[in-house]
């Protein structure tokens, strides 16, 4: 019988294998990883990957576990980063070629506390351009002449395509739960002002929050 594949799985059933010790963050990185390079070329859901990058993060991971110490609701769990968002190390150009080789050298709020949960951060997701209305060539996964809807098109498409469990947008207008919509996952937003935006691109500062899919 074929093993059914660890991308498919959501973020609490992954989350959930691996605090049971069924399933290795490694492994779980390895397959969001492999189905990544085997669809992205169509979807382009990705603006910066760095496959060792990641693979550092789940070896860590996987070591801590062994361990024992502690772990974090989302210990091991890869996550795309929407990129108007920043990660240290990790080309943040924000959808625009105005940015071009922009490199963040500290993380957000939000992905400093996804790291203290123990977060695999895979990549950066695409943007629409400043996550304004200007489209970028990510693809809806279920027809890839769609739209995935914008701003937060990576991360809708990537979650979708199976390409990670999780991954965080934000949201002026509908750039969380229309993109969500579009390609037939679940979108949350938040509550104004609950989350953190240091680090983050703000289009609208009196109107834009963090969200996830």
């Amino acid at each position: 019988m074929k093993k059914p594949d660890p991308s498919r799985l959501t973020a609490t059933e992954a989350a959930e294998a691996i605090a049971a010790g069924k399933l290795t963050s490694e492994a779980l990185t390895e397959a969001c990883l492999a189905r990544i390079e085997a669809r992205d070329k169509d979807v382009q859901a990705w603006a910066h990957l760095d496959r060792e990058f990641a693979l550092r993060q789940a070896r860590q991971a996987d070591a801590a576990q062994k361990s024992g110490a502690p772990l974090g609701a989302l210990h091991g769990v890869p996550v795309g980063i929407k990129d108007i968002i920043d990660v240290a190390g990790l080309g943040g150009e924000h959808g625009s070629a105005v940015f071009a080789g922009r490199m963040p050298v500290a993380d957000a709020v939000c992905v400093s506390v996804l790291k203290s949960a123990g977060a695999v951060i895979l990549g950066k997701t695409v943007t629409t351009e400043l996550a304004n209305r200007t489209a970028n060539q990510t693809r809806n996964p279920h027809d890839l002449e769609r739209t995935p809807g914008g701003s937060s098109s990576g991360s809708a498409a990537g979650v979708a395509d199976g390409m990670m469990p999780l991954a965080l947008g934000t949201q002026t207008a509908g750039s969380v739960i229309r993109p969500a919509s579009y390609c037939g996952v679940t979108g949350f937003k938040p509550s104004y002002g609950l989350l953190s935006m240091d680090g983050v691109l703000p289009l609208a500062k009196s109107l834009v929050l963090l969200g996830h899919k």
